[in-house]
């Protein structure tokens, strides 16, 4: 058995969270070593039981890994794990990173630059046109969008990110093997073609209710930042948003009418020091430090040149703007382009040091 294989076969034992592997782990050495030790060893370690660890022995069996390697298989399915380089950076540093991520599509660098939109699913028109266009005008600059593939709000986000043919990730709350809500399969095999679905739960692990607490914190942990636009008193978004805190994200809300039951807890989280989210500038004015970091570190670990591989639209908003500072709309004019367009693509040049932005809509050229 290998350790990629000992981790996927005791992440299958029901009790055992990231927390419970993290000190067994720290423990035996390895996930290895987990399974050739006694009942009465593992046993002995704090949180560990002794049905926890007969369990852990009988997970260790050929025939089950072999049905989990299997589904696997058969639906196409990468597991990474948290000892692989290609781990998500933003969630390996959550206080309990889950130990294997089973992924239907890729993750990949730029997944880096993540925020999440969530909320209730019983939304309002409000609600689901919101987050759609909040969606597809964040992806449209780069950002890759994570939700929950749930009804209501998270369908609503995915869609804004495939209607801007851009990156999406979807995290549930159940194995890969049982996609829910049943209604989203068609929604997940496309977000799998353009992005990812994700889980870490077993192949074919129910969506139970005590699931989604903990899918929520993944969702969180894979952003810079949580935006919730509808939710109701006791909205799972609210979880999320609270997880983003513990983990330092940023928090935002979307505004709602006072009288709306789905308003309820995005006007709270604002009392309580959310950023009000009005705009996606609001909330990439906010993130634009954090954007910043995280470039400089891609910078300095891949030494990137100053070849910015334009693309034609890309091109002519460059030659419209010079060392000498130009507002928006002027830009706008002289690229032919409309003022939502052009600040979208503003931005997308601006978060990868193309352009420099400037107060008053006031654009230059990076050494300007």
């Amino acid at each position: 058995m290998t350790e990629k294989e000992a981790l996927i076969a005791i992440n299958t034992v029901s009790g055992i969270g990231s927390i419970k592997l993290k000190r067994l782990l720290d423990h035996f050495g390895s996930a290895e070593k987990i399974f050739s030790s006694s009942k009465k060893e593992l046993a002995a370690l704090s949180g560990i039981s002794e049905k926890i660890a007969q369990d852990i022995l009988k997970a260790s069996d050929a025939k089950a890994l072999k049905e989990e390697e299997d589904l696997i298989k058969k639906h196409n399915v990468k597991i990474i794990s948290i000892l692989d380089n290609d781990y998500p950076v933003n969630l390996k540093n959550i206080p309990d990173p889950p130990p294997v991520l089973y992924v239907k599509g890729d993750i990949i660098p730029q997944d880096d630059f993540a925020i999440a939109i969530v909320g209730s699913r019983r939304a309002s028109f409000y609600g689901l046109s919101t987050a759609e266009d909040f969606a597809q005008k964040l992806a449209s600059v780069g950002i890759t969008i994570i939700s929950g593939l749930a009804r209501g709000i998270d369908s609503s986000a995915h869609r804004g990110a495939l209607k801007a043919k851009a990156r999406t990730i979807a995290v549930l709350g159940s194995g890969l093997a049982s996609i829910y809500p049943p209604e989203n399969k068609m929604l997940s095999d496309e977000i799998s073609r353009s992005g990812a679905v994700v889980s870490e739960f077993p192949m074919k692990i129910k969506p139970l209710a005590y699931n989604f607490p903990r899918r929520n914190r993944i969702i969180s942990g894979l952003s810079l930042g949580v935006v919730v636009v509808e939710a109701s008193r006791n909205s799972g978004a609210l979880i999320t948003a609270d997880n983003a805190l513990e983990q330092g994200r940023e928090v935002f809300a979307v505004p709602g009418k006072v009288d709306s039951a789905t308003s309820f807890g995005t006007n709270l989280l604002i009392k309580q020091g959310a950023k009000l989210a009005s705009s996606i500038e609001d909330i990439i004015e906010e993130l634009k430090l954090c954007f910043k970091n995280r470039i400089k570190e891609i910078e300095n670990k891949t030494r990137l040149t100053e070849d910015y591989s334009l693309s034609d639209i890309e091109s002519k908003l460059f030659g419209a703007i010079s060392d000498v500072p130009k507002h928006i709309d002027e830009i706008a004019q002289e690229s032919g382009l409309n003022i939502d367009s052009t600040l979208s693509m503003l931005i997308h040049m601006e978060l990868r040091h193309i352009i420099r932005q400037l107060p008053g809509k006031l654009f230059v050229r990076k050494n300007g």
